[in-house]
């Protein structure tokens, strides 16, 4: 599971109704890259699916044919040559396109972070860096 999954419920529910006018939009985008996302991924088992066709349409005569390239016929051993080129193809395009697709998410869930800590920055404030009084300074507290 990625960081951005395990992420995403939990500053769904830190940011209020009222604060969402600003991340909307941001909310928008990212289910709208999520939703292209998955399409490719769908297309990327598709073409792993029609690829593995192809191998195995090639490897039946090749295996099992006697005098394998002059007993198969040409027209469908060439329609089995196209499938698997045309599919290996598909299948590095989409492949790269789920990489754009994961890296757009990942900037998106990071603009979505840095929209949650500017939302819950002036409700926090700054950081308390004075000592504490029970433990004066130089000692170790043991």
């Amino acid at each position: 599971m990625s960081a951005y999954q395990t992420d995403t419920p939990r500053l769904r529910r830190r940011i209020r109704p009222g604060e969402r006018a600003g991340g909307q939009e941001l909310e928008e985008e990212i289910a709208h890259i999520q939703r292209n996302a998955r399409c490719v991924q769908r297309a990327e088992g598709l073409m792993a699916i029609l690829t593995t066709l192809a191998v195995a349409g090639l490897g039946y005569p090749s295996i099992l044919l006697e005098n394998f390239p002059y007993n198969a016929p040409p027209l469908i051993m060439h329609l089995f040559y196209a499938l698997g080129v045309g599919s290996v193809i598909s299948l590095l395009t989409f492949a790269g396109l789920g990489v754009v697709y994961r890296k757009k998410l990942d900037q998106r869930a990071e603009a979505r972070r840095r929209l949650v800590a500017k939302l819950f920055e002036p409700a926090l404030g700054q950081p308390d860096t004075t000592p504490s009084p029970s433990t004066p300074e130089g000692s170790t507290g043991t």
